[in-house]
């Protein structure tokens, strides 16, 4: 945890001010100064006795009350700027019925908080609160019991309100939950569901309010965060300085799969205190400054075997994923006999649809810092997962994880398995050569080249329709690189490229995915095929998890297909969705967005309209981990530059139980707009040596003349429903809805992403 008061933030005040913000500040020093996280309990006062050891099956583990009345939650996932903390607030002070500004979320350090996890599939709430919501269920409980026995009331005789319970009629009579426990431990158990990660769960002997009795859970509450990040009131993680720290840069090949030969040290001579690193081919540079270790990174002669070309080329990576074998199928939804309802029927419609490998792209390279020492160490990260990172550190140091505290502070991006991860490895690697302190962080081309990549795939879809226009078969596959070729954590540096680069022993997995959907087609399969990796080692196409993994490219094809055979069997791609979708809630968001959105039923073969800027519409729906939403996307068109312009969108959003209105819809659209950038811009360029798009202008992003005029949102709130994730839910509908536009507009099918001015140019000249 940094130290909040010693921070550097000239550059965003400069900016401010520039930009014509009213800031009043001080300057701050330029560094900040790690210090030691606030033990267990220290946020809520001072406390009594002696924590119990941190086991899921102790409510201490979850909960707190300090002297002063204020309440603890630990959260073991972490808050990567949705907004999170405040939810995560608002659960636990709806069942200790207490105000949400009485309770302080603590998170992110291994040594206070277990393992839920870190941010992982959308289940911050879905799984991440509940163990906190029966915690917190258990606790007023407890507080309860010894209320009764102070005031001579039985349990049931006593209300709570903003942490102070009193008997029923009798005001005068009452406690507050700081004098019965208030800097005190509860000593008491929880059960546990003996399972780690996402799936941890504990309850006690309450249960939980039902939700007709909420009064802080479906209330809009501004977040927590807004105020330091603009200000400039604490550090993220590339801001850190540590005691007697060096800084070191990592020196990778400059064509994949090469190993150096040859490192000269005497090249960096010119700058003061530089020294090399070099371990099997793992090559980097320390210094004292900073500035030293960029420039002897720079200056480091290193003999580097010869290139291989061990890549297709982008040009020819989509023939590759064709052709390349199949190293494992799984045919996960299989019914009726397909063969037969392919035989003989009217007609066939199939198509096929490509994805390209994407990058993070987070707004600035990882940066990690590891103190490492012979019995233990300690590991700053941006990584999503610092209970994952602890370990891997652990792991790469030859310590226990106990031996190790893993403390999260805010980095440049995320959403996945990111450089961060590699980061923190690089960074324990260095400590422990060094018997030092380092920080280790990249520059813009080591974020972009090398972070692991979302997958390319192609996807294959076809249909049998009968003489009276009905779907009788439905065929969907996938085929690409693993989603899990490293795994979606930096828990055992065999996942890293420092690992791999010490030569530790490869642990590739296999996995992909298919539709998430609930089109009731009696003849239906859905699969997928994984191919193996482009290279096996220290890949700049490593390809792992990015946010919502491969449910861009699966809906992408899969919606843009169904739109097809809408269009095929002569139905309004609204109401065929209507027609076939089998579960209420699946109708029940198509057809919300098509109300809010004004949808105009249309059927038939769409034609090229005439003009400068052609308009059309489209929609797109799916599933997500029990999220259910559809969107509906109204596009501009400019046929002379190709630039399409996503203007307004409906989105019909169900998620179960809405905890934060405000925080969903800004989910919302974060979620919308990335979706957006990665379905227009977001390609990685490589030739048969390198990745070659490694900057924001060979990446290009989103940029705010492209981002929406309107983005309108239905909130189906459903307090019945157990509430579900929505950080990956939005992005993996907007790529169809804006190809399906663009047919609407066009009626040119974009089958590859991404949907690119050269691209839509291309498409609309083949058809001209």
């Amino acid at each position: 945890m940094t130290d909040h008061t010693n921070h550097s933030s000239l550059q965003r005040r400069q900016f401010l001010q520039a930009a014509g913000a009213l800031v009043v500040c001080a300057i701050a020093p330029q560094s900040v100064l790690a210090s030691p996280v606030q033990p267990a309990g220290t946020l809520a006062g001072k406390r009594a006795g002696k924590k119990p050891a941190l086991r899921p099956e102790e409510l201490d583990s979850w909960i707190a009350i300090g002297p002063d009345g204020r309440v603890t939650a630990y959260y073991g996932k972490v808050d990567l700027g949705q907004g999170l903390e405040v939810a995560i607030a608002q659960v636990v002070a709806e069942e200790l019925d207490v105000a949400v500004d009485q309770v302080d979320v603590v998170m992110g350090d291994t040594t206070v908080c277990l393992n839920q996890g870190g941010a992982s599939s959308a289940l911050g709430i879905q799984a991440g609160a509940k163990p906190l919501r029966n915690a917190a269920a258990e606790a007023r409980r407890l507080l309860l019991d010894m209320a009764s026995h102070k005031l001579g009331a039985a349990p049931e005789r006593l209300d709570v309100e903003n942490g102070r319970v009193a008997v029923r009629g009798d005001a005068a009579k009452s406690v507050s939950y700081a004098d019965l426990v208030g800097g005190d431990y509860f000593n008491a158990p929880v059960e546990w569901n003996k399972k780690d990660g996402n799936q941890m769960n504990v309850s006690g002997k309450a249960k939980p309010k039902p939700p007709s009795q909420y009064k802080v859970v479906g209330k809009s509450v501004d977040r927590r965060d807004v105020a330091w990040k603009v200000y400039g009131t604490a550090g993220y993680v590339s801001e850190m300085r540590l005691p007697n720290m060096l800084h070191g840069r990592v020196v990778r090949t400059p064509h994949a799969g090469g190993v150096p030969l040859k490192v000269d040290a005497g090249s960096i001579k010119a700058f003061p205190g530089a020294r090399v690193i070099h371990e099997k081919n793992f090559v980097a540079v320390v210094a004292e400054k900073e500035w030293d270790a960029i420039g002897a990174a720079r200056a480091l002669a290193v003999t580097w075997s010869e290139p291989t070309n061990p890549l297709p080329g982008v040009d020819k990576l989509f023939d590759h994923v064709r052709t390349a074998k199949v190293v494992k199928r799984a045919d996960e939804e299989k019914r009726g006999d397909l063969a037969k309802a392919f035989d003989g029927q009217a007609r066939v419609i199939d198509a096929e649809y490509e994805w390209p490998f994407q990058s993070h792209a987070s707004m600035g390279p990882a940066c990690a810092l590891v103190d490492a020492t012979p019995g233990n160490a300690r590991v700053w990260t941006g990584s999503q997962k610092p209970h994952h990172a602890r370990d891997g550190v652990a792991k790469m140091l030859g310590l226990e994880p106990d031996q190790v505290q893993g403390i999260y502070v805010p980095g440049p991006g995320s959403y996945g398995r990111n450089d961060a991860g590699d980061a923190a490895i690089d960074a324990a690697l260095l400590s422990k050569l060094t018997g030092r302190p380092v920080r280790v962080q990249g520059m813009r081309i080591d974020g972009t080249a090398w972070d692991p990549k979302a997958p390319a795939s192609v996807h294959r879809a076809r249909a049998a329709i009968d003489a009276g226009g009905k779907v009788v078969g439905y065929e969907f596959v996938s085929r690409g690189f693993s989603r899990a070729d490293i795994d979606s954590n930096e828990s055992d540096p065999r996942h890293s490229l420092a690992g791999m680069e010490l030569g530790m022993p490869l642990d590739p997995g296999q996995n992909f995915g298919i539709p998430a959907e609930t089109y009731g087609f009696a003849n239906k399969m859905l699969a997928w095929e994984t191919i193996p990796p482009l290279l096996e080692r220290s890949s700049p196409l490593r390809t792992s998890h990015m946010r919502d993994p491969v449910g861009l490219q699966i809906q992408f094809a899969s919606e843009q297909f169904i739109d097809e055979l809408a269009i095929a069997t002569g139905a309004d791609p609204v109401a065929f969705r209507l027609a076939n979708l089998t579960g209420e809630r699946d109708r029940a968001v198509v057809r919300t967005a098509a109300e809010k959105s004004g949808w105009k039923a249309s059927t038939g073969l769409r034609t090229r309209q005439k003009g400068e800027v052609l308009k059309g519409r489209g929609i797109a729906y799916a599933q997500r981990g029990g999220t259910v939403l559809a969107v509906v996307a109204e596009i501009d068109v400019e046929p002379a530059s190709g630039r399409i312009w996503g203007r307004k969108f409906t989105v019909a959003h169900d998620c179960g139980l809405v905890v934060n209105p405000q925080g969903l819809r800004h989910t919302i659209e974060g979620g919308l707009v990335q979706g957006l950038s990665r379905a227009l811009f977001e390609e990685v360029k490589f030739d048969t040596n390198m990745v070659t798009s490694v900057d924001w202008g060979s990446y290009p992003i989103l940029e705010m003349a492209d981002a929406p005029e309107t983005i309108d949102i239905v909130l189906i709130d459903r307090p019945e429903v157990a509430p579900t994730g929505a950080g990956e839910a939005t992005c993996r509908v907007i790529p169809a809805a804006l190809a399906n536009a663009f047919y609407d507009a066009t009626g040119v099918r974009l089958r590859r992403a991404p949907m690119t001015p050269e691209n839509v140019k291309k498409a609309l000249a083949r058809t001209a």
